[in-house]
């Protein structure tokens, strides 16, 4: 018998054993490797010229056991995550660490408690993602209390961090592990229509300011909603966000997100799309007036080359993109997309002009499953930048930049057990 085999009966044996008297039980142990390879010629920001391409192949090794029975849910996962030739040959370090730790128990009906470390996945990702395009992704250590009855549901996130196990000193947090201190967030979706969806968010963060002897937390607010309307063959999408309060170094904060995203399905193979977003920014302003996306996943909105908030960007951005899929036949799926960046305020360039336009990017991306839980795909993206994209990220706008990449995803389901 092969060791995998007797792990995975090892496993589902002490499952038994703890709770062999409850009925429906339900066991799981799912897997991943994804490796990818990368080419960057001005990926994240722009290059100069003469500077070299980089070229590289990351991977993520992911195991995760789910455990389900009447009222309560548990998820254990951990990963290991890095460059090929990142750890030796013979290696000690151990890197090998849990990215998901969670039990959610039900309550009563409808009400739930969710503990431990998870994703945060709400709406289209716009503000809390779980950022899957990272090869490590992104998780919270937070309690969620949640009720959910019929069409309704309502979520309060509540998440407090330090360092370490303290006996005196105050709860300073020394920024690093997490971007915050303390983070509360009340969410609501309904379901109004068939064809209409809204959501509501407030979120309240704490930055850690000042040192262990003088520090402070400066709290800032974010709220708004997010609109789903599907009539027909087309999705409409809308959103609006504000941001008040206090930014870490005890300004005040003014700034505002607005999108709008329009689906068309012609048919089974072809889809269009148009929309825009406008983040604002003016860094000349006495205020805060640059939104920040905060935790959501970047890198499905603002182009794949991720020059905006997936990369050092704290500037306002208007976004317009025009984007096509086709999938020929069941196992194939394109994609191409069109971006036009563009700042909120006047950038001045080296000759002394005024403007704003930044660049156009196209990303291309082919999907084929090869098998159930395999799946290829490739990508390419160029950034035909400007002489203002200059000013704001640096670079060469004379130069050419690219970015090609190509990624293998094998994610099956090893074992489901139900007894």
């Amino acid at each position: 018998m092969k060791p995998a085999h007797i792990l995975c009966g090892a496993l589902l044996l002490c499952a038994m054993s703890v709770s062999g008297q409850e009925k429906e039980n339900q066991f799981t142990i799912d897997a991943q490797i994804r490796t990818r390879a990368e080419y960057r010629n001005g990926t994240l920001s722009p290059r100069l010229e003469g500077q070299s391409p980089a070229f590289f192949i990351n991977d993520r090794a992911r195991m995760s056991l789910g455990y389900q029975r009447s009222r309560l849910q548990m998820k254990l996962s951990a990963q290991h995550v890095g460059v090929w030739g990142q750890d030796a040959q013979i290696d000690k370090n151990g890197r090998f660490i849990l990215n998901e730790a969670w039990a959610r128990v039900d309550l009563a009906k409808g009400l739930f408690a969710q503990l431990g470390r998870q994703p945060l996945v709400y709406d289209d990702e716009r503000l809390l993602g779980g950022l899957d395009w990272n090869v490590a992704g992104r998780y919270h250590d937070a309690l969620k209390l949640g009720y959910e009855q019929g069409l309704h549901k309502v979520h309060l996130i509540l998440a407090f961090n330090q360092n370490d196990e303290k006996t005196i000193g105050g709860t300073y947090y020394a920024p690093g592990a997490q971007p915050y201190k303390t983070m509360q967030t009340a969410w609501y979706n309904g379901k109004w229509a068939d064809n209409f969806v809204a959501s509501l968010l407030f979120m309240n963060i704490g930055f850690e300011t000042g040192n262990a002897e003088k520090g402070k937390t400066k709290y800032m607010q974010t709220t708004g909603t997010y609109l789903t309307y599907t009539p027909g063959a087309w999705t409409l999408n809308g959103s609006a966000y504000y941001q008040f309060g206090k930014s870490k170094d005890d300004k005040t904060v003014s700034a505002y997100m607005l999108g709008l995203k329009a689906d068309y399905r012609f048919n089974g193979q072809w889809r269009a799309s148009v929309g825009t977003d406008y983040l604002s920014g003016d860094p000349d302003s006495k205020k805060v007036t640059t939104f920040d996306p905060l935790y959501g996943t970047h890198h499905k909105f603002y182009g794949g080359m991720d020059y905006f908030y997936a990369s050092a960007y704290n500037k306002g951005l208007w976004d317009k993109f025009l984007g096509i899929e086709f999938k020929p036949v069941p196992r194939w799926a394109l994609a191409l997309n069109y971006h036009h960046f563009s700042t909120t305020y006047d950038v001045t360039a080296a000759n002394g002009k005024e403007g704003r336009g930044l660049g156009s990017e196209f990303d291309l991306q082919a999907d084929y499953v090869i098998m159930k839980d395999v799946k290829l795909t490739l990508g390419y993206s160029t950034m035909l930048g400007t002489k203002y994209m200059d000013v704001v990220k640096g670079g060469n706008h004379k130069s050419w930049q690219d970015w090609g990449w190509v990624s293998l995803n094998i994610n099956p389901r090893i074992l489901f057990a139900k007894w």
